[in-house]
């Protein structure tokens, strides 16, 4: 076939396709050709430029940035909400976004982990609608929902209205987060309904969890899980930048071992690297060095943040020269550091 007889050819199937919206079976009828050689002809097309295909970005849609934190930390998904540079409105929408995801990709038969005390995860559960369907899913508390009764209520409504929303199974950590003791750590953790609960966290496929700065919020401090002043200051002294249910790490993602550790209920970092889908939601620049942390550490593999975090991370891994020598040393330097 000459050329101006091929250019024809595919001119002639790219209009039927895309601008009178044939079939490729079709085409394949009316033109009396196989449908391989429609599909042939359409991929042709669009390497000789006859067809050029664009994706129109809304305002407000960010996947040049999703895309970046992605390849930048090896996330295996990164959300980017638009937002006002204001902490209480960046809480909202980013559970509001965080509400889709789940919405959008919670599978049957999930074990979902969520983290009690988080107001961004609470501020999800708000902007969540009922599933159509029941997906049998489990939703386990992974950090202990005891606390101060005035503020208990979040993490039981928390763990509880999930369940209803996607008609699950609620299944409760009946412990406080932290502990007096090492001791009473053990004398709980001896419970058999305790230890069922416990027994679940190998079994999550979905962890949804909030990231913590070092300085408790005004919904985690309300609950009595906190450590006292002291105790901030020495993880402070070592380096820790945030938490992911109480685990602290440094900027590096190394986990910053204490004594304070033999005191929290909750999931370990080293069980979150174990689960497919380990989301982290958080924003504002109050929290920018413990989601950096998260991030070099590995763990979590899904980012949904604001766009103002979601820049300045990718600004400050720029500065480093990328996130993946962090990311080595925070591997290389585990073991070391939680044995130390």
């Amino acid at each position: 076939m000459a050329r101006t007889d091929e250019l024809r050819l595919m001119s002639t199937v790219a209009r039927l396709y895309y601008d009178r919206g044939l079939g490729q079976t079709q085409i394949a009828v009316q033109l009396d050709l196989s449908q391989a050689t429609v599909s042939r002809l359409l991929k042709r097309a669009q390497d000789e430029g006859i067809v050029r295909i664009t994706v129109g970005v809304p305002l407000g849609v960010f996947p040049e940035l999703e895309e970046a934190l992605q390849a930048t930390y090896g996330l295996k998904r990164a959300i980017v909400v638009d937002t006002v540079d204001d902490d209480g409105q960046i809480l909202r929408d980013i559970g509001a976004a965080a509400a889709h995801y789940l919405e959008t990709t919670l599978k049957d038969g999930e074990v979902v982990g969520i983290s009690s005390w988080s107001a961004t995860l609470l501020a999800m559960v708000d902007a969540m609608h009922v599933l159509s369907a029941s997906v049998h899913a489990q939703v386990v508390q992974i950090l202990g929902g005891v606390g101060n009764p005035a503020a208990e209520v979040h993490a039981n409504t928390l763990t509880q209205r999930l369940a209803k929303l996607v008609h699950g199974e609620g299944i409760f950590l009946p412990v406080p987060g932290v502990t007096g003791s090492p001791e009473a750590r053990s004398v709980l953790l001896d419970d058999p309904y305790v230890r069922s609960t416990l027994d679940l966290f190998d079994h999550v496929t979905l962890a949804l969890v909030g990231i913590g700065a070092l300085e408790p919020s005004k919904l985690l401090a309300s609950s009595g899980n906190v450590f006292a002043p002291e105790e901030i200051a020495l993880l402070r002294a070592r380096g820790a930048v945030g938490d992911i249910c109480l685990r602290f790490f440094d900027r590096s993602g190394v986990p910053v071992i204490t004594p304070l550790d033999a005191r929290v209920i909750s999931i370990g970092l080293q069980q979150l690297t174990g689960i497919k889908r380990a989301v982290g939601i958080a924003g504002g620049s109050r929290k920018l060095a413990a989601i950096q942390g998260a991030l070099a550490g590995r763990w979590i593999n899904v980012l949904i943040t604001d766009r103002f975090t979601a820049e300045r991370l990718l600004h400050d891994s720029d500065a480093e020269g990328g996130c993946a020598p962090q990311a080595s040393v925070a591997v290389a330097t585990r073991a070391r550091r939680a044995t130390s």
